[in-house]
């Protein structure tokens, strides 16, 4: 604080510490974790695009938003509209549930291997559904009719 007696006032001047930051490692960490995010999204899609052709569907709609998730409900025997129920909130959990299953009964497996490989695990589920010996057997939601 300074005094200035000729005008009897008081004032203060901030004082200001400035440290430099190296922005360099967490560039580093997040490039890293870019390109492992990265590596997981081609594996997943790998898995997918297989099921896909598996089912004689296009492998190429796993890579267009929405159309994908409309392919797979054609391939489990949903209709179209069930892409909507996606949209709501804690029922779109459900859905993608019951959808997992689906697909799992559409290769001869079991509902269990529907919730944990296909929901819960979905890449690895994905990949084991792809390239085992499961053959695709049909819509399973229209025989559970």
């Amino acid at each position: 604080m300074d005094y200035d007696t000729t005008t009897n006032t008081t004032t203060y001047t901030p004082t200001y510490t400035t440290t430099k930051v190296d922005s360099g490692g967490s560039a580093l960490f997040g490039g890293t974790l870019m390109l492992f995010y990265l590596a997981v999204l081609v594996v997943a899609v790998i898995g997918m695009w297989k099921v896909f052709t598996k089912a004689k569907q296009p492998g190429w709609a796993v890579l267009i938003p929405f159309y994908g998730t409309y392919v797979l409900l054609k391939i489990i025997g949903r209709p179209g509209w069930w892409l909507l129920l996606y949209f709501i909130p804690f029922v779109n959990i459900i859905v993608s549930i019951i959808n997992a299953v689906d697909l799992a009964k559409s290769f001869g497996k079991s509902e269990t291997f529907g919730v944990v490989g296909l929901w819960l695990f979905n890449i690895v589920g994905y990949l084991m559904l792809g390239y085992g010996p499961d053959k695709y057997v049909g819509p399973s939601a229209k025989s559970a009719k």
